[in-house]
């Protein structure tokens, strides 16, 4: 008996791809007739049900990928759900959005349609409910590129979203995720004619790829973020911020601090408060053997991702206190070879010591440019004049000041509107600088009134014309020869 051979992994992935954009595409067009009540009934119940589910998740998350830790994950989950909803929920994003009364201009908000949303392995579930939550907030169906090693926690948080969906009457094709990702599958997403937008969030060259697809695309880049403290600064709230915002799921957060930067004048007093909140600073032997841990053939080592300190101590063959949460390493270099002086998406973080702010400020601004550009920088201060020069001297999109940057660039303690997905700008070769929302999944149209009627300039008048305008009509060519020969004997007298 003869029997079908099964399809390879990659081409089976390939065609469930082409099937979830058509089941996307479909649910999509249900969406954009929804009022803006129902679909905001939707998303509430959509982000009830994350929240509910976020310490399960978070199990799941750290379970699966071995990254970060459920505590926090749970917390990021919540973030995602409530603190996103709280922000969005009063946009408007269906019908006309804005009246410009005076100008006598309507805004319209237009869905993009299907959204691909590609997802990080460090940040699987809060992530997947993020960019879940703003697709249906502005109408756009979204289908799901999870990372291989997070499959099983992000088809989870996906699942959990798209019930929800369902139950408050939704299309239940509206969040949809890939059960066999791949490459090809993901390739197919991001070009296929029935994706319309690429919501991108993972390592540089799937950035790269989202933006190299012929498709509107919002993709981040990487957050070497240096943390500038001041003289004038209160450096036991500054410690205390930066650990706490540092540690947060052991680092896995692009935004977290990845090098202090400190004037000389402050160092012996920043290094008491750093060892009294848990920070161990690593001698000369010890930060050459974590050194060695953090590379692994010219790039980050994927093995110290998320990991704990007491994890990576052992990786590199160290003893450090129990209570140790943070590894410092003293350093004075900047390149892609200076293993500290990298983002480091674990607990390890550079002290650099300046003369002053505008030395510091120099460093900073090295250590962006050596994998960070545009993205986030904090700083420490009490002058507004020096905080006045990092906003407007340093490429980064967002200036985080005397908060910890892991909490500040995403929006959960500072005015910037909460965001998953935070834009680099220019500096990082992104669309944009803003944290992603709603309200940049969709297309505005503009309905403009007449307010004026257009003041045409006349075209000059040749010398024939005026001469025709200025005689009768009537006129014979006879009479004009006797015109100009009266005209000529005149001047000739006179």
């Amino acid at each position: 008996m003869i029997t079908l051979q099964a399809l390879d992994k990659d081409l089976s992935s390939v065609q469930e791809a082409r099937n979830l954009l058509r089941q996307a595409k479909e649910a999509q067009a249900v969406l954009e007739t929804l009022s803006q009540s129902r679909i905001d009934e939707i998303v509430r119940a959509m982000a009830e049900a994350a929240e509910l589910d976020s310490e399960r998740l978070g199990r799941m998350a750290v379970e699966e990928t071995g990254f970060g830790n459920p505590a926090d994950k749970a917390t990021k989950n919540r973030f995602a759900s409530r603190q996103v909803f709280e922000a969005i929920k009063d946009l408007k994003t269906v019908g006309i959005v804005r009246k410009d009364e005076p100008n006598r201009v309507w805004e319209i908000a237009q869905p993009f349609g299907v959204i691909c949303g590609i997802v990080p392995s460090t940040n699987p579930t809060s992530t997947a409910i993020f960019k879940s939550l703003i697709a249906i907030k502005s109408r756009n169906a979204i289908v799901f590129s999870p990372h291989p090693s997070a499959l099983g926690c992000t088809r989870a948080a996906v699942e959990t979203v798209r019930k929800a969906v369902e139950r408050a009457g939704g299309p239940k094709d509206a969040v949809l995720c890939l059960s066999e990702p791949s490459l090809e599958a993901t390739q197919e997403l991001m070009k296929s004619k029935l994706s319309d937008l690429i919501l991108a969030t993972g390592g540089t060259a799937m950035v790269r790829a989202a933006y190299s697809s012929g498709k509107p695309a919002y993709g981040v880049g990487p957050g070497n973020v240096p943390v500038y403290i001041h003289p004038s600064a209160d450096i036991p709230k500054a410690v205390r911020r930066i650990i706490d915002s540092k540690t947060f799921d052991y680092g896995t957060i692009c935004a977290s601090e990845q090098a202090i930067v400190a004037d000389a004048s402050i160092k012996p007093r920043l290094l008491e408060e750093l060892r009294q909140a848990g920070g161990y600073v690593l001698d000369d032997e010890q930060k050459a053997k974590v050194g060695r841990v953090i590379l692994a053939g010219g790039r980050l080592n994927a093995n110290i991702v998320g990991r704990s300190p007491r994890t990576i101590a052992e990786m590199a063959g160290i003893s450090i206190p129990e209570h140790a949460r943070l590894l410092i390493a003293e350093e004075t270099e900047i390149g892609k070879d200076v293993p500290f002086s990298i983002e480091k998406l674990c607990p390890v973080i550079a002290l650099y010591t300046c003369d002053n702010w505008r030395d510091g400020c120099q460093i900073s601004k090295k250590l962006l440019e050596n994998g960070g550009l545009g993205h986030t920088l904090g700083i420490h201060c009490e002058e507004m004049d020096v905080i006045e020069a990092f906003g407007l001297e340093k490429p980064a999109s967002r200036i985080v000041v005397n908060a910890g940057t892991t909490f500040g660039a995403i929006g959960a303690v500072t005015g910037i509107p909460p965001s998953m997905t935070l834009g680099c700008g220019s500096y990082g070769h992104n669309i944009t600088s803003d944290n992603v929302g709603p309200m940049h999944l969709i297309n505005i149209k503009r309905v403009a009134f007449g307010l004026r009627e257009m003041a045409l300039e006349q075209p000059e008048q040749t010398l024939q014309d005026r001469i025709g305008q200025a005689l009768p009509a009537d006129i014979t060519r006879e009479e004009i020869m006797q015109i100009i020969q009266n005209v000529l004997k005149e001047m000739q007298v006179s």
